[in-house]
C-alpha cells in the first residue's frame, strides 16, 4: 500500500509542476503581447471633436485677451509669443491639466499652419485623443499634452525650440522617405 501512495504522491506533484509550467507561459506570453502598442487607428475629426478643440482654443484666446489685450489667435507662428508668455507668466497652474492641454491645442494649431501635420483623432493604446498626423504615415505629434507634461514635471517650456525640433525631425523622416 505504500508503494502506491508514492506514486499517486509523484503523480500529483509532476501533474502540479506541469500546471504550473504551463500557466507560467500562458502568463508570459499574455504579458509580452500586452506590451506590444496595437497599431493606432486614426479618423477624422467629427463635429463634436472640432467643437472640443474650438473650446480650448477659446478657454487660451480668452486667457490671451483677459491678459495682454490680444485680440484673436490666428493659428499661426505669430502665436507663439504670446502661448509663450502664458507659459512664461503661469497663467494656468500645475494642476490645470485642461487649460494647459488647451495651450497644447493652441501651439499645435501653430505646428500645423508651418508644417505637414493636420489634426485627427487617434485610437491607441492610451485611448481616442485628436493629434497632429504627419502626411498620410502613422507619424503623430501630441500637441494636446506637449506643454501639459513639461509643465507638471516641473520643466521649462521653450515653444520656438519645441517647434524648431519638431520642424527639423519631420524634415528628417521626408528626406528619409525621399532619397
Amino acid at each position: 500500500m505504500l508503494g502506491g501512495n508514492t506514486w499517486t504522491i509523484r503523480i500529483s506533484a509532476i501533474t502540479l509542476l506541469l500546471a504550473t509550467v504551463l500557466l507560467s507561459f500562458v502568463i508570459s506570453f499574455s504579458k509580452q503581447k500586452a506590451v506590444q502598442p496595437a497599431m493606432p487607428k486614426f479618423s477624422e475629426l467629427s463635429h463634436e471633436d472640432r467643437t472640443r478643440l474650438d473650446q480650448q482654443r477659446a478657454i487660451v484666446a480668452a486667457a490671451a485677451k483677459q491678459r495682454y489685450g490680444t485680440s484673436t489667435l490666428r493659428k499661426t507662428v505669430a502665436d507663439l509669443s504670446v502661448l509663450q508668455r502664458l507659459i512664461d507668466d503661469k497663467v494656468f497652474k500645475k494642476s490645470q491639466t485642461y487649460q494647459l492641454q488647451s495651450l497644447g491645442i493652441a501651439f499645435g494649431d501653430v505646428l500645423a499652419s508651418g508644417l505637414p501635420l493636420r489634426w485627427v483623432m487617434v485610437t491607441d493604446e492610451y485611448g481616442t485623443d485628436p493629434t497632429l498626423r504627419f502626411k498620410g504615415t502613422t507619424v503623430q505629434i501630441n500637441a494636446l499634452t506637449m506643454i501639459s507634461k513639461r509643465i507638471e514635471k516641473g520643466e521649462k517650456v521653450n515653444l520656438s525650440e519645441l517647434l524648431r525640433i519638431t520642424r527639423e525631425q519631420l524634415t528628417r523622416l521626408s528626406e528619409s522617405d525621399n532619397p
